[in-house]
């Protein structure tokens, strides 16, 4: 008995110790958000920039200088989409006041509609706008407070952020053996396996997300174009960079120009048919554009993405977001690799067609042996073709048909006559 049970034991106590590792590696994470951020957005960068730096490194530049090279290229890029929507920004600044006018007068029509439909004056919506308006004032310190703190934090991972990227690229060698000898007890080779999956996911998935952000720009740019929206580049390509949180960040990104379009349009419709289109590209890019893109390497369901991404937010706020599905896909990889969690790495992963089916249930049941096979009573009509060309050699041909076919056959409880049988 005794031998029976202790591989059950063995396994829940893998299990506990697994889960309560995870519990306190997430705690360690969040009190050490400040270091760990900047870390983890320049490991996916580093991963992202490893293709060029590769091949600046085949062009005989030295290792260091094309790690050097290929983090000047990102800075240059990344300055470039900066100075992109500040220089539009600015721009569109300079028509504020006949925007605000518009908008003004757009308030005012809203305040005649709603006293001719539901009978509230305009002093009542003037005095409700006012309350909201001194409640927001009083935590104005608040957010003063942590605006510069964030500004302070941004600043520090423009500095450290290219600083750590650099390091990662250069001494990637360093870090792999690092592994090798961190995990001495498993085999190597699964290490290094382990080690490649986790830089082809996280690649899939970054260089999946840019080429779906260029192509939701361009989408998002044509259509706001067609309604003869002003700007239609930038409030295009800002929505297509919101994509970095996912699932809300085209819905987020439609709010700015609808507003625009509300404010210059003479027709309300203009902004209706703003928010349309996004949702109609929204839906393009969930169910067309990105599954082929990056296809099954990042198999991650939405149910445990949808959750991923609120502890992400939970733990890191807004760069939680963005960590969310990167981190995730590698945990996926690394419970994989663990004997005990990998039912939670099958957890975290997209469920097979046979769990999609009618009727899954019942194969699901058979599959683990928890109800038998089903039988069928029906005859089979079998039809037996012999053909012997050499007498010491002969060769049968059977050839057969059911009679009644059945995707699904009813499941039969065993009866006591099957018992004595």
């Amino acid at each position: 008995m005794m031998e029976n049970q202790s591989p059950k034991k063995s396994y829940s106590l893998d299990l506990a110790a697994s889960l309560l590792a995870l519990v306190l590696i997430l705690a360690l994470m969040y009190m050490a958000q400040s270091v760990l951020l900047p870390l983890l957005f320049a490991t996916l960068i580093s991963i992202s920039l490893f293709p060029l730096a590769r091949f600046f490194e085949r062009l005989r530049l030295g290792k260091a200088f094309s790690s050097l090279l290929a983090v000047m290229v990102a800075i240059c890029i990344i300055s470039a989409i900066i100075w992109f929507i500040v220089h539009q920004s600015i721009i569109i600044g300079k028509d504020a006041t006949a925007i605000t006018d518009k908008v003004l007068s757009v308030l005012e029509s809203g305040q005649q509609w709603l006293y001719e439909k539901f009978g509230i004056g305009k002093n009542q919506v003037m005095d409700k706008l006012r309350e909201q308006g001194n409640q927001s004032l009083e935590n104005v310190a608040g957010v003063i407070t942590s605006t510069f703190g964030s500004i302070g934090n941004m600043l520090a991972s423009a500095i450290l952020v290219p600083l750590y990227s650099f390091f990662m690229l250069y001494y990637r060698d360093f870090f792999r053996e690092f592994f090798f000898k961190a995990f001495k007890s498993a085999p190597q080779r699964k290490v290094n396996e382990v080690l490649n999956k986790i830089y082809e996911v996280v690649q899939s998935y970054l260089v999946g997300l840019v080429t779906v952000m260029g192509i939701v720009a361009i989408l998002n740019t044509i259509g706001l174009m067609i309604m003869g929206i002003d700007y239609a580049w930038f409030f295009g390509t800002l929505a297509s960079l919101l994509m970095l949180l996912p699932y809300i960040g085209i819905a987020i990104g439609s709010i700015l120009p609808a507003l625009f379009a509300l404010a210059v349009k003479d027709s309300a419709w203009y902004a209706v048919g703003v928010i349309a289109w996004f949702q109609v590209v929204q839906f393009l890019e969930g169910n067309i554009i990105t599954p082929n893109i990056v296809g099954s390497k990042v198999s991650i369901n939405p149910l445990m993405a949808i959750i991923g991404i609120f502890l992400g937010g939970m733990l890191f706020g807004l760069a939680g977001l963005i960590l969310a599905l990167p981190l995730i896909a590698t945990l996926k990889v690394i419970f994989d690799a663990i004997p005990s969690m990998e039912a939670f790495g099958f957890l975290i992963g997209e469920p097979e067609k046979e769990h999609l089916k009618r009727n899954s249930t019942q194969e699901l049941l058979m599959k683990w042996g928890i109800v038998r096979l089903p039988r069928n009573k029906k005859k089979i009509e079998i039809d037996i073709n012999t053909q012997t060309e050499d007498p010491t050699q002969p060769e049968t041909k059977v050839t057969y048909k059911e009679i009644n076919e059945s995707e699904e056959l009813p499941l039969e409880e065993s009866s006591e006559d099957d018992k004595k049988e």
